[in-house]
């Protein structure tokens, strides 16, 4: 997290302001804007935390302000604590301190030791605008909190970004959905971190999730999500990223293609390569059609890069696929409400079938790609390699990128195609 003072704006402060109101230390508006109001909520933190209130969030306050970043805080064990009051001094709950603990002993609390506590809030947050470190903490917050969730990366970003990868069940039904291949369609992250955790939550408490047992689900299936494939092309189009060497290069790429506003019309990575034309199924088809219309250099979007997978994140997203061998993939993107099955005429075996069945879901139409649109892309180097069903998910309508007004039918309508997603193959 970069250094947050009064006159920041972006993501950052967003996640800032939210932090301060998980705290309890302010109502703000998580507008992204620092000012007097937050500048006096984060100085009543300060105080109250030993550190010296300067308004300014840097690495000692932001470390203060970690468990309301990732949702959890650990406990130091005293003499008369129990999980009872401990949850009720953090206002958690006993079920929730003894999942995050496993083998915890409530009889057997010695003094000294530590105790992860769950804090009262969801870990993802759905009503701010994303970037890089909030992915970051929303994985380190989920796996703590649901320790049969595993995380990894599977490679980094041009500008060392981790790609993260969160992992559920343990069914040998193996399927992969991947989100924010391009910039500006990040709304899809929070799509993949949500459900994540509703997920976990519904298996937890024995609970369903879209009328399907998640107990069930996940005995049958293994569920892996790469929630922010291009995490650098996300923080420019958000603002967190607003300055420094990789800003700048951004930014004389754009000026060379102003019909793309800039930095929300940016759907590339940070160097101008468009992740999602970076497959091998038709990548010279790609070139050809996208050099017809100009893009023939990096540019905010639709460049097809030098060679298939020369970007870092198309390369992690195809050797991650290649050693897990999915039976399914989901990608999302926005927008428009529809579902592409195809490649060229390639139909994988009961490919329309299941679908149908994400369509029926989730409202959204099944269609064929259009051919312009139809080559490079993730999906069709899955279909293309493996024969096997792989959907490109086009979530909502509007103008990227989508306001986050618009999340909850977003997820509402992604719900059914992520769990039968899982389900149908």
């Amino acid at each position: 997290m970069r250094i947050l003072r009064m006159g920041s704006l972006g993501p950052a402060v967003e996640l800032l302001q939210l932090a301060l109101n998980r705290a309890g230390f302010g109502e703000l508006d998580t507008d992204g804007i620092f000012g007097s109001a937050t500048d006096a909520a984060l100085r009543r933190f300060q105080s109250a935390n030993g550190l010296a209130p300067d308004g300014i969030a840097g690495r000692e306050t932001h470390m203060a302000l970690l468990p309301w970043y990732t949702g959890y805080t650990v406990h130091k064990i005293k003499k008369g604590d129990t999980l009872w009051s401990i949850a009720g001094m953090h206002g958690s709950s006993v079920a929730a301190i003894e999942l995050a603990n496993p083998g915890i002993i409530p009889e057997r609390l010695a003094v000294g030791d530590a105790v992860i506590v769950p804090l009262p809030f969801p870990v993802v947050p759905v009503d701010i605008s994303y970037c890089s470190a909030l992915v970051g903490y929303c994985v380190r917050g989920l796996t703590v909190r649901y320790p049969f969730i595993s995380a990894g990366e599977i490679g980094k970003s041009v500008m060392g970004r981790p790609l993260w990868r969160l992992s559920l069940g343990s069914g040998e039904n193996r399927v992969l959905y991947n989100a924010s291949h391009h910039a500006n369609e990040w709304i899809c992250t929070p799509v993949l971190l949500k459900f994540a955790e509703e997920l976990a939550a519904a298996y937890a408490a024995g609970e369903s999730i879209f009328d399907q047992s998640a107990a069930e689900m996940l005995s049958y299936a293994a569920i892996h999500l790469i929630p922010a494939v291009n995490p650098d092309g996300i923080d420019l189009v958000t603002g967190e990223l607003q300055s420094g060497e990789f800003y700048r290069q951004a930014q004389s790429i754009a000026a060379n293609y102003p019909r793309f506003p800039f930095p929300k019309g940016w759907k590339a990575n940070i160097r101008g390569t468009d992740l999602n034309l970076q497959y091998p199924a038709g990548w010279e088809q790609a070139k050809e059609i996208k050099y017809a219309q100009g893009i023939r250099s990096p540019a905010p979007a639709d460049y097809v890069g030098m060679a298939p997978l020369s970007a870092p994140e198309s390369r992690a997203m195809y050797d991650y696929t290649m050693a897990l061998s999915p039976a399914l993939t989901l990608s999302f993107h926005t927008q428009g409400e529809v579902i592409y099955w195809r490649y060229l005429d390639r139909e994988p075996p009961n490919a329309e079938r299941i679908g149908e069945i994400l369509a029926g879901a989730s409202g959204y139409t099944l269609e064929d790609t259009p051919y312009a649109s139809g080559f490079a892309g993730y999906k069709d180097w899955f279909i293309d390699n493996y024969d096997r069903p792989g959907y490109t998910i086009e979530a909502g309508l509007g103008t990227n990128p989508l306001p986050l007004s618009l999340f909850p039918d977003i997820y509402r309508s992604s719900l059914g195609i992520l769990v039968y997603g899982a389900l149908v193959t």
